[in-house]
């Protein structure tokens, strides 16, 4: 402000309004800029409000449904109406006390009738039920709520321990019931996999044994027909001796065989191989028999 010799002026600044009486009575709003006033008409500025929004946190304890005692943290987002800055400056005092009043009312009305689940799940529904109380009042003395944030819900420590035991034993269970599955199908790709082995293990020892079949019996006609006067008996004699020999030969060149003892000479070999042939006619009359 600044005298004059005809008056007095003062600026208001801008996001601002200025309050104007004269003789000590409201005469009017003075907007951002400069104004000149007649001291001498008893005009003066009674004071400035900021129409910048202001922010007010507010903590409230509670009880819920459940009886959980919680803390909840708001945070009110509000300004000045600029058209009825003159009731925000005539009407309240004390502005944060009234809002900070009011939210204590309706959180402790709402949150009592919600578990604490609830609470959480819902705090955007409690967060709306305070800013359409405060719009409703506020309103009246030249306040606008602009937002209302619930900024946190702070349940007491020990059920915070609780209910992080809780989730801890949640999330292991979840996790065994996957490992669990997962050993499953691991044990039942294993059984398809060791069936899968056998039975093609099973077919390559059918074809080796046929090819064995098949390469005795090439080697049985041949021998017969260079060598006359050789029967097919002594052809597999000579065969089986001659298997026999190589068995031993490639138990020997084994390294990581342990020592092996086998009955050796000329008899035990035609003990074999009558033991080979009496088993080859008993399946072979087995056979008959059952046709």
């Amino acid at each position: 402000m600044g005298n004059s010799c005809f008056g007095l002026f003062t600026c208001i600044d801008q996001a601002s309004v200025g309050v104007l009486e004269r003789w000590g009575r409201f005469e009017k709003l003075a907007e951002p800029g400069f104004h000149l006033l007649n001291p001498c008409a008893g005009q003066w500025v009674a004071g400035v409000l900021s129409t910048r929004i202001s922010s007010l946190d507010v903590r409230i304890e509670t009880k819920t449904k459940d009886n959980v005692f919680v803390q909840l943290v708001c945070s009110i987002q509000y300004r000045v109406v600029r058209q009825n800055a003159d009731d925000a400056f005539y009407e309240l005092q004390n502005p944060k006390e009234q809002i900070q009043a009011y939210v204590f009312d309706v959180v402790r009305a709402l949150v009592p009738r919600m578990t604490l689940d609830d609470l959480f799940e819902q705090k955007g529904e409690v967060a709306k039920a305070v800013l359409e109380e405060l719009e409703k009042v506020m309103r009246e003395y030249g306040y606008s709520i602009e937002h209302i944030l619930m900024v946190d819900i702070i349940p007491d420590a020990s059920v915070r321990k609780a209910m992080n035991e809780i989730n801890a034993a949640q999330r292991l269970q979840l996790a065994n019931v996957y490992k669990g599955e997962a050993e499953k199908v691991l044990q039942v790709k294993r059984a398809e996999a060791e069936a899968e082995a056998k039975y093609l293990g099973g077919v390559g020892v059918a074809r080796q044994r046929q090819a064995i079949t098949d390469g005795l019996r090439e080697n049985i006609l041949n021998f017969s027909g260079k060598v006359e006067g050789t029967s097919a008996k002594e052809v597999m004699d000579l065969i089986m001796i001659t298997q026999y020999f190589d068995t031993i030969k490639d138990l020997g060149n084994n390294s990581k065989n342990t020592t092996v003892f086998i009955p050796h000479g000329p008899g035990h070999v035609r003990d074999i191989g009558d033991q080979i042939r009496n088993g080859q006619l008993e399946a072979a009359s087995a056979h008959v028999n059952g046709e």
